[in-house]
């Protein structure tokens, strides 16, 4: 359900001159409507909307006039009225279109009439001199000639086109020397569309005029349309090759020139000819037309631009009639020149708007080439058919452009492949398309290309529109499947989900039109149905997501139908496969259909629901699953629906309150959001329904237009509506409690604000629901205590809550008291020593700023009021008080820098400054600063502010601009550590007599001295004084203290400058102006303060600041040309600095710079980016020059690298990759660490550029990588370089080159692709010498590095031939000279050979299986034994008795390895552990062969005797390196997994080698000191059939079951880690004796239940699934914590009820709730140690909710107290927990009396605490009166 909002059409009207007005009065008559009246009438409107109207009515009215009328003044006057409003009108106003529309019916009569009248507007148009009016005259030309008979008229009037003509070739002189004559860049930009607006006209006229006019009328050389043409083309062939210029401007000038010399070149046939030799070069003058040659001799006589040829060609192609070969052979060679050109400007234009731009004349140039074949011409078919040399190149271009970064080259490069398969589909007419030659080996290439190619996606849905989707199966059936695996990676599943939607479309089409629908539909639904669902129900949580996104609803929108069929299969299996925390099962793939299908308008769930398909316990399962997905696509089927008027029904709401009860705390982000999103529309149905029931029942008549309205009551449906939605506020408010977790608040918040915006009431609209009612001054107080959140987006929303109720909430916030408390808690934490405190007061203080009484309460004690502010009612209540907060802040923060100036110690201890700052940030953001009343003293504020930043920037900036700022970080608190303090700030002394730079203070009762002094200075103006006072006993000053203090001051001050930015007006400065800054002022104090400061600061968080500060101000410059040329001079300036190497210069070699990159960045952005980027292009030229090895270039370094980073600048910054890894890899190279640090930098963010950045942890993944053919022909320069380079590494041989791994790392980036053509003049085999020599390198990253290289760079059919050479160039084991280093750098280049070739899906092919034979035989024949660890990965491949004599092989390998001989080394060996875990990997690959049934039931000796392996798994997990015990582990947990999942007919061997390991594992459990193998260990066994496994815990771990239980309760205890829970799952029920036992379990059941792990939780989930099994009734058989956490005190009480144990339980119970611990614990005063800790935010809360615990178990005890029949505790048992909790509750009382005036903000923990453990007690309290009242009840029954 998608909701729209109605756009209002703005319509602005027309208005008339006097003397327009007076004429039309003269005309009008007052008896009737005649013209001049309806057109008076419709001038004197107001309302665009109603002229539109007016207007509409001419027509008619005309046509009731007789021919005579033709002579009347009246017509004539309206018609010169009406031509000059259609030239006043602007070109976007509807107003416009409307008129020429009705004016196109004018009757033919008074045609002449109108024409006359329009000449006459038109030619005072064009009458125009000013070159900024040109704009408005172009305008209304181009109106007149579209679809305006009238206005074409009009223009070719003879004389018109004469005077048009002139206009248009004095305009584009004109402003093509006002361009090149203005500085100022916007002006420049504006004249270049002007210019191009005036080309466009240009060739509408031509256009026209070649329709309209005779050729002898204007083809005649003499005359002044000639000439006028003549200049036409001179212009047009100035602007093609003027580079200034913008692209669209030279792009539309060559369409331009084309189209010109079209109209006047003669003969026709002969420009085809023309054209080629201008593209080809060939210069030919001679035969060329005099007037082409003295108006194009540019064109003629130099060489062209590569940007030139490309627009020449766009313009042939455009403009030039390539239909049917209607040019003959000059078209035909044309044709192919082009593409010619074209396909060679492909390497060279590799700037983004020019790759753009040729990838779009492409795709232009293949659909001429199609219009051409219409001609049948054998000669051109031949050229152009799929085998020829421009087809294949052009398949080259697709192939090395389908993945380019821009999204509009992807899109054209899909176009060129389609009509390329159609240019070859009309070449071949008549022959098979399924058996040629070209198809196949296209369909075969494009089939063995990886899947994680985007490419190949739209290449293949191409190739199904040919031939069609069975034609494609028919190659592997296994298609769709595969697709489907793809899925689970969000970048490729938009293409997947187009690709399957092409094929089973086009699939559906095949089979409907050959079969009937009973005999194909099955067939249909296995190929793309019975995959589908089967991966909904096991497949990972992003792949389904993925595939419910978008692959289900367009299956479901193609077949509707099949929905049955999902539903029948899924409903079969939902019981038996109901999912878990890791897959959504057979439940939750039902939840996914269902919900797309509801959503998309296939299914009602009311029918659905009736007929007994889903049943309301499924869904209700489904809304508490483990599995966030299906809770929220269970959410999703209630909430989402196709109509947006749809009722909900009471079903429906009653799940929606049962889901909101069990899902608010979830603490994934996504799925909070996704609550709140699906919510939200629920509540715009609930709205629009209830209008809809409001009318209906308005209008009782109309009831049969209603669906159902017979059985519906419009009245109680509302009523319903309104008890859902209070019902749901009262259960959200209930959750923002004392001490509810983050996540619990932010749900309950932000749905709490959708509600609040949806249901409010708009004017003359009755709502259903209104939230302000709902409201109480409870709410509004816990609203309010939100603001205490450490999240500061709880406070968000807690605001923007308030703000959407401050109608009401104020009603209930009048307490004078209240208000003024919470002002001075909000004033106490701005100047908190806390950062985090600050935030929250200035939320306090927004909120306040709302409140009326705000001055009179509160403010008035510390300013002065204005009476002027007081008596003026009419200004809005926010500004006064934010005025007056903002007074009162910055008196406060004066203050508090004149005292900095003395101790910036005593500042940081005691009142850092920030905390002001901020909150004066805060207020000012609410304000609609551009809709100000009291302007002159926000002007003095604004000055004030500016001033007070630059002295608090004064004090501070000595700290941030240290060398080493990050130095100050350590907890100095100690004389032993001032010296080192000392030591940094005698290095930060600046030039004035601040006493913090010359001695390190230690502030204990200095501190309450310098306090009081400061007290006494201003008593008025610091309210924060005396809280101060109380606690500066202890204040220790910490060197974070101080580096907090400062930078987070200059962090405010940015930020603060930063809003003030946006304070600045659009006019220039010496234009009069309201604003409450100038632009010259703001531009000085940005020049001087941050820009500088960029340069100066070295405190890098600090430097982002500024950065956003510099370029919200650049970005913002007004017209002023002085200010526009600002910032060019001063990155010239910069750049200078760089240059100069000047010792003195203050520019930071160190930190990357600081803030040089920043300072660059923002200065560049003020460049328009879809300008020349001249600044860009100069700036990257300087920095290239500086970066030569030869320079100083540290600073280029990381400037690039800044720039390359640089999202912004986009692909602007691509045509200079190649000459950043140039510089990067020359200055690797360099001997100074600096220059190799900022090299090694820039190396890694052009390495993101080029190949995209890592989504995944995979270092080798696919997706971050690219054919060589594709990289090399992006950036061809690097192919000699890399080649030079890599030639000059690998001749030192056995050093070390620094190189070496920066040219690998780029070179593994790439892999090979099977599309890489012939066609490409760069080839790969020059490479491949080297990068072998690379192998032999000693360092092993290096030899690794080159192996992954080697791979691009070999074909797949070349592998095994290179893999034999390479293992037949290892040394025999008789050498005398072996490397080690050699022979494992060319293993390693094997093994990645080997993996490739395995990938390459050529395993059914016989080359393949020769060369893997031949492979083996290499390696069965060779003796040498160091490399078989690496080689393991072809025993994926081989199985079973094909290669016996290799497994028999493989068997002596292992038998003679040190895991069987033992280690014979004394002392560590480098690489032992490497090596015993390669032997591990190979012996886990051996094993499940070993035994497979082939291998087991082959009688053959070696068979038998490979069937026999030399070591166990047993022995592996026995053996003394923890690393070889884990991976045998996790081999064991890898093949357990595969029997639970059935897959054991799969894996052959994995059962048998299971066999008898429990008692191993158990004795591990206990005996296991790595924790690793420990945890592996319990998986294990969570994992396995604990029925099957218990019963042996005696004989092979001396346990009874109870003693394991105990055992198992310890380990909880102790640890909180994955796999601790699994001993639950089925001893709660059966192991277990007696009842502290019971209740010991059940503790640790909801101790686990509540752990903030996610994992922990769901497995002890589990113990609860356990036991819902055993009911009769409906049960839970999966579910979350929240609702496990309900049904473990509920089956805890059920126990104790069945067992007869509720005399010992319920005081047991009543126990937990009170807690065992002290309440005044924690409460203590925090010593100096504790609140040096500036960040720490105290106990963070994600998930536990003690309360809800509390909550869950008192309400089950309530329910067990008021079962009657019970025995309950004695009476002396409930009086002594009477008397305890009495004893809490009044402890709780003095305690909380104690704290200090609003504790819930001043001391947020404690007050947490207590809050909730008076709740506690008092729910206990209530517990233990309902028991005492039973029991008495009981007695007085014994006694009667």
């Amino acid at each position: 359900m998608v909701l729209k909002k109605k756009k209002e059409i703005q319509v602005d009207a027309f208005s008339l001159d006097c003397q327009q007005l007076e004429k039309l009065q003269a005309f009008s008559k007052d008896e009737e409507q005649n013209l001049a009246s309806l057109l008076l009438r419709c001038a004197q409107l107001s309302n665009g909307i109603q002229q539109i109207q007016c207007i509409k009515q001419i027509i008619p009215l005309v046509k009731t006039m007789d021919q005579n009328s033709t002579c009347d003044p009246m017509l004539r006057a309206c018609l010169e009225i009406l031509g000059e409003t259609y030239f006043s009108l602007d070109v976007k106003n509807p107003l416009k279109k409307v008129l020429a529309s009705s004016l196109n019916g004018l009757p033919e009569q008074f045609m002449t009439l109108a024409v006359q009248s329009f000449v006459c507007c038109l030619r005072e148009e064009l009458k125009t001199t000013d070159v900024y009016l040109y704009r408005k005259v172009l305008d209304n030309l181009a109106s007149c000639m579209e679809d305006f008979s009238l206005g074409t008229m009009n223009i070719l009037n003879v004389l018109s086109s004469v005077l048009t003509c002139s206009f248009l070739q004095k305009s584009l002189l004109d402003i093509q020397e006002e361009n090149s004559n203005n500085g100022n860049r916007i002006v420049q930009t504006r004249l270049m569309h002007d210019l191009l607006m005036a080309i466009k006209v240009s060739m509408m006229l031509v256009q026209k005029l070649q329709e309209n006019i005779q050729a002898s009328l204007w083809k005649n050389h003499e005359s002044f349309v000639w000439q006028s043409m003549c200049n036409l083309l001179k212009s047009s062939t100035d602007f093609l090759t003027d580079e200034t210029l913008l692209q669209t401007v030279q792009t539309t000038s060559g369409l331009a020139f084309i189209l010109f010399a079209r109209a006047m070149y003669e003969p026709a046939e002969e420009l085809p000819s023309l054209i080629s030799d201008l593209l080809c070069g060939s210069r030919k003058l001679v035969g060329m037309p005099a007037w082409f040659v003295n108006n194009c001799g540019a064109l003629c006589t130099e060489q062209l631009s590569d940007s030139v040829l490309l627009f020449l060609c766009h313009g042939a192609l455009a403009m030039l009639d390539w239909k049917s070969g209607s040019m003959g052979e000059n078209g035909e060679k044309l044709l192919l020149d082009i593409a010619s050109v074209l396909l060679s400007l492909s390497s060279e234009l590799k700037e983004s708007s020019m790759a753009t731009s040729l990838s779009r004349i492409l795709a232009i140039w293949t659909n001429s080439a199609l219009a051409a074949l219409i001609s049948d011409s054998p000669n051109l078919k031949m050229k152009l058919n799929g085998n020829s040399e421009v087809v294949g190149k052009l398949l080259e271009y697709v192939y090395t452009h389908w993945e380019h970064p821009l999204d509009a080259v992807r899109h054209q490069s899909k176009l060129i492949f389609r009509n390329l398969l159609q240019i070859h589909r009309t070449i071949i007419t008549g022959s098979d398309e399924k058996s040629d030659p070209f198809f196949a080996r296209l369909t075969k290439r494009l089939l063995s290309l990886e899947w994680h190619v985007k490419g190949k996606y739209a290449s293949l849905a191409c190739l199904v529109e040919c031939l069609g989707t069975e034609n494609i199966l028919q190659l592997d059936r296994s298609i769709p499947i595969q697709i489907l695996n793809v899925m689970n990676d969000q970048s490729l599943a938009p293409y997947a989900s187009d690709l399957l939607e092409t094929m089973f479309t086009n699939h559906k089409v095949q089979f409907t039109s050959s079969c009937q629908k009973s005999t194909w539909i099955d067939q249909w639904h296995d190929i793309w149905v019975s995959p589908l669902l089967l991966i909904l129900c096991e497949g990972n949580h992003d792949q389904t997501t993925y595939i419910i996104d978008y692959y289900l609803p367009k299956l479901l929108r193609c077949s509707p139908d099949s929905l049955s069929y999902m539903i029948r299969i899924l409903q079969a299996s939902a019981d038996a496969n109901l999912g878990s925390w890791s897959t959504r099962g057979a439940l939750g793939a039902l939840m996914a259909c269902l919900r797309t299908a509801r959503a998309h308008g296939h299914l009602e769930l009311s029918n659905i629901m009736s007929s007994g398909l889903v049943s309301t316990e499924s869904i209700k399962q489904g809304l508490v699953h483990q599995h966030n997905q299906v809770c929220i696509d269970a959410l999703g089927l209630l909430c989402e629906t196709h109509r947006s008027t749809e009722i909900v029904s009471v079903e429906e709401m009653q799940l929606i309150l049962f889901f909101i009860t069990y899902n608010l705390t979830s603490q994934s982000p996504s799925v909070r959001q996704q609550i709140c999103s699906l919510l939200r529309k629920l509540f715009c149905r609930i709205r629009e329904s209830s209008q809809v029931l409001y009318k209906l029942e308005q209008n009782k008549t109309k009831q049969e237009l209603f669906e159902d309205s017979p059985k519906r009551n419009p009245l109680g449906i509302l009523q319903k509506y309104k008890d859902f939605l209070s019902s749901l506020c009262d259960r959200l408010f209930a959750a923002l409690f004392p001490g509810s977790s983050h996540p619990t608040r932010f749900s309950a918040l932000s749905i709490l604000g959708s509600v609040a915006e949806i249901f409010s009431v708009p004017k003359g609209q009755e709502q259903v629901f209104r939230l302000d009612q709902e409201m109480n001054s409870a709410r509004v107080q816990t609203l309010i205590q939100c603001f205490a959140s450490t999240f500061e987006e709880v406070k968000v929303l807690a605001f923007e809550l308030l703000m959407k109720l401050r109608d009401v909430q104020y009603c209930f916030f009048q307490d004078s008291e209240s208000l003024d408390l919470l002002f001075r808690a909000a004033m106490d934490l701005s100047t908190s020593t806390k950062p985090y405190d600050c935030v929250t007061a200035s939320y306090l203080l927004n909120f306040l700023a709302h409140h009326k009484d705000l001055q009179h309460i509160c403010l008035g004690k510390w300013i002065e009021h204005n009476p002027q502010m007081n008596e003026d009612t009419s200004v809005d209540t926010v500004e006064k008080n934010t005025l007056a907060v903002i007074k009162l802040l910055l008196v406060n923060v004066e203050e508090e820098i004149f005292q900095a100036k003395k101790s910036l110690l005593q500042a940081a201890a005691s009142f850092p400054m920030y905390g002001r700052v901020h909150c004066i940030n805060g207020v000012l953001q609410q304000l609609p600063l551009n809709n100000l009343m009291f302007i002159t003293e926000w002007k003095q504020i604004v000055a004030r502010l500016i001033l007070m930043s630059y002295e608090l920037s004064a004090v501070v900036s000595p700290v941030v601009q240290s060398s080493s700022p990050e130095g100050l970080i350590p907890m100095d608190i100690d004389s032993e550590t001032a010296d080192r303090l000392q030591m940094i700030l005698n290095e930060i002394q600046p030039q004035d007599t601040n006493d913090y730079f010359m001695q390190v203070k230690m502030l204990k009762e200095h501190c309450k001295i310098q306090s009081e002094k400061l007290a006494d200075h201003k008593p008025m103006e610091n309210i924060c004084t005396e809280m101060r006072g109380k606690e500066s006993q202890i204040c220790d000053v910490t060197a974070q203290m101080v580096l907090v203090c400062c930078w987070r001051s200059m962090k405010e001050v940015s930020l603060l400058l930063g809003t003030l930015c946006k304070l600045l007006p659009t006019q220039a400065a010496s234009e009069p102006s309201d604003g409450l800054i100038t632009i010259e002022q703001m531009f000085k104090y940005v020049r001087n303060y941050a820009l500088r400061s960029l340069i100066a600061f070295f405190h890098s968080a600090l430097v982002s600041y500024l950065f956003v500060l510099c370029v919200l101000f650049v970005s913002c410059r007004c017209n002023s040309e002085r200010l526009h040329k600002m910032p060019e001079q001063w990155l010239s300036c910069v750049l200078e600095e760089i240059k100069s190497c000047d010792p003195s210069s203050t520019l930071c070699a160190t930190r990357r710079s600081a803030g040089i990159p920043f300072y660059i960045q923002a200065l560049l952005a003020s460049e328009p980016k879809k300008g020349k980027t001249e600044l860009l292009k100069m700036t990257i030229k300087e920095l290239m020059s500086l970066a030569a090895p030869l320079s100083e270039p540290v600073h280029a370094l990381n400037i690039l690298r800044a720039l390359f980073r640089d999202t912004r600048l986009g692909e602007n910054i691509m045509p200079y990759v190649a000459d950043g890894i140039r510089a990067a890899v020359l200055g690797f190279m360099s001997p100074v660490w600096a220059v190799r640090n900022s090299s090694t930098l820039l190396f890694s963010a052009l390495i993101t550029r080029i190949f995209g950045v890592k989504r995944g942890k995979d270092e080798n993944s696919k997706k971050n990588r690219m054919t060589g053919a594709e990289f090399f022909s992006r950036f061809p320069s690097l192919y000699p370089f890399l080649l030079k380079q890599l030639e000059v590494v690998t001749s030192i041989e056995l050093k070390i080159h620094p190189s070496l791994f920066l040219l690998l790392l780029i070179l593994g980036k790439l892999y090979p692709s099977p599309m890489d053509g012939t066609y490409s003049a760069l080839s790969m085999a020059p490479f491949v010498p080297f990068i072998i020599r690379c192998g032999h390198s000693p360092v092993y990253r290096s030899r690794e590095m080159s192996g992954r290289a080697l791979v691009p760079f070999v074909m797949i059919n070349e592998v095994p031939h290179t893999v034999m050479s390479l293992l037949k160039g290892l040394p025999d084991s008789t050498s005398l000279c072996i490397r080690q280093n050699s022979i494992h750098g060319t293993l390693l280049q094997v093994f990645y050979l080997l993996q490739s070739y395995l990938d390459s899906k050529q395993l059914g092919n016989s080359d393949f299986e020769q060369g893997l034979s031949d492979i083996i035989t290499c390696i069965g024949t060779d003796g040498n034994t160091v490399y078989w660890s690496n080689l393991f990965s072809l025993l994926t491949l081989i199985s079973g008795v094909q290669f016996v004599e290799f497994w028999e092989e493989m068997n002596r390998v292992i038998s003679e390895s040190e895991l069987m001989t033992g280690i014979p080394y004394l002392t560590a060996v480098p690489g032992l552990v490497q090596y015993l875990q390669s032997i591990t990997k190979l012996v886990i690959s051996v094993l499940p062969v070993t035994s497979t049934a082939d291998i087991q039931s082959s009688s053959s000796p070696a068979a038998m005797k490979i069937a026999k392996p030399s070591l166990s798994i047993v022995h592996l997990l026995h053996y003394e390196f923890y690393e070889v015990r884990l991976l045998a582990l996790e081999a064991v947990l890898l093949w357990l997994k595969k029997v639970n999942a059935k897959q054991t007919a799969r894996e052959g061997g994995a059962l048998c080698l299971l066999v008898d390991l429990e008692g191993i594992l158990l004795s591990m459990a206990l005996k296991e000191k790595n924790l690793e193998c420990f945890y592996k260990v319990l998986e294990i066994l969570y994992n396995m059939d604990l029925r099957n496994m218990l019963p042996k815990t005696e004989c092979s771990i001396k346990m009874n079951p109870n003693e394991f239980l105990s055992w198992s309760l310890d380990i909880v205890d102790n640890s909180n880690r994955y796999g601790l829970p699994c001993v639950f799952k089925y001893f709660c029920l059966k192991y277990l004796i007696c009842l502290s036992d019971t209740l010991a379990m059940w503790k640790c059941v909801v101790h686990l239940l509540q752990n903030e792990d996610l994992v922990v939780r769901d497995a002890a989930a589990e113990v609860l699934q356990v036991a819902q099994t055993e009911k009769k009734s409906f049960t839970f058989r999966v579910m979350n914590a929240p609702l496990a956490l309900d049904l473990a005190f509920g089956t805890l009480c059920e126990q104790l009820q069945q067992w007869g144990e509720t005399h010992a339980g319920i005081p047991v119970l009543l126990g937990w709730l009170l807690g065992d611990s002290d309440p005044r614990g924690g409460l203590q005063p925090s010593g100096p140690e504790e609140d040096e800790c500036l960040f720490d935010k105290g106990e963070v809360n994600f998930w536990a909710e003690k309360l809800t615990s509390a909550r869950l178990l008192g309400k089950h005890l309530l329910l067990l107290a008021q079962v009657t029949h019970l025995a309950l505790p004695d009476g002396a048992e409930l009086d002594r927990l009477s008397r305890r909790a009495q004893d809490q509750a009044q402890l709780i009382a003095r305690l909380l009396t104690a704290l200090p005036p609003s504790p819930e903000f001043l001391k947020t923990a404690e007050f947490t605490k207590l809050a909730i453990q008076k709740e506690q007690i008092s729910l206990c309290l209530k517990i233990l009166n309902l028991l005492r009242s039973v029991d008495k009840g009981k007695d007085g029954n014994l006694k009667k």
